[in-house]
């Protein structure tokens, strides 16, 4: 095991509680803005936020966490979502902060979303994938996920993998390895850059824009006190290979990922041109194989 690796999992092998939130938006998450624009529903099976002129709204998981597995459901703003941002998101604070983003790019009626997606590492981030979103996200509630363990931070998409960040440590890579994060979400007014690079506004007249979300689940080391407390048998399970905290990318999930990239990656980082002009300054990570 290497010694970043090893650091992790020291950093929670005193975990000792059985901590598996999900299902219920009232006990587990809180309003962090919108002034009530965002409102829990369904006995608190969902929550909603909601986007007009004048603000949008998002709200925060009460716990944060130093790795696991989140899922999220959500069903996206309808029709003419142009100018919006819809986000799920993990994050831990400060100018050096760590982040794991999934960001949703409205576009006019009849054009696809953009899924955005970056990792920040000690405040850098600049590791963004886009992706167009290979269904209709706004006539049905989809699972967007994250696992992040000490190896890897896997983006998915129904189950489909569509991005694997890696820890390179070895190779002088920053990995999200050591600050707390909270997950957040949020549906904000970006018309500004999020539409065909801003030229396309948001229609006002349609407002309120609406995004739903159900079915909140964190399998996850919660960080309390000083340290993490994992669910239980999640040491168990990282001894025999199983669970979320060893999970890799299997050589058939690492066959859809690449089907995905290849047919519905609209930008990688690695490969612009313009941001490394003959390649010079391409990050570590990109030059290295899996």
């Amino acid at each position: 095991m290497r010694a970043s690796v090893l650091v992790g999992f020291m950093a929670v092998s005193a975990c000792i509680a059985c901590i598996a939130h999900g299902g219920n938006f009232y006990q587990d998450t809180e309003m962090t803005w919108g002034q009530g624009r965002g409102k829990v529903v369904d006995g608190g099976r969902g929550l909603d936020l909601s986007l007009d002129r004048a603000s949008g709204s998002g709200f925060q998981s009460k716990d944060e966490y130093l790795f696991g597995k989140i899922e999220m459901q959500m069903k996206l703003v309808p029709g003419n979502s142009a100018g919006t941002v819809t986000t799920l998101y993990l994050s831990s604070q400060g100018d050096a902060h760590d982040e794991i983003d999934l960001e949703f790019l409205g576009n006019v009626s009849g054009e696809p979303y953009t899924l955005h997606t970056n990792v920040f590492t000690r405040g850098r981030g600049q590791r963004e994938q886009q992706f167009r979103l290979w269904f209709d996200p706004t006539a049905a509630f989809h699972t967007y996920s994250v696992v992040w363990n000490p190896r890897h931070v896997i983006f998915a998409v129904d189950g489909t993998p569509v991005r694997d960040f890696a820890n390179r440590e070895a190779r002088g890579v920053a990995f999200p390895r050591t600050q707390p994060m909270r997950v957040y979400a949020s549906l904000w007014n970006a018309d500004d850059w999020a539409t065909q690079g801003g030229r396309v506004k948001a229609d006002w007249a349609r407002a309120p824009f609406v995004a739903s979300f159900r079915g909140f689940s964190a399998d996850a080391c919660v960080w309390s006190g000083g340290r993490s407390q994992c669910p239980v048998g999640t040491m168990e399970e990282a001894g025999g290979g199983g669970g979320w905290w060893n999970q890799q990318l299997s050589d058939a999930s690492y066959r859809r990922m690449r089907w995905v990239q290849r047919k519905f990656m609209i930008y990688n980082y690695c490969t612009d041109a313009k941001r490394f002009p003959q390649g010079r300054g391409v990050p570590a990570e990109c030059r290295l194989r899996r």
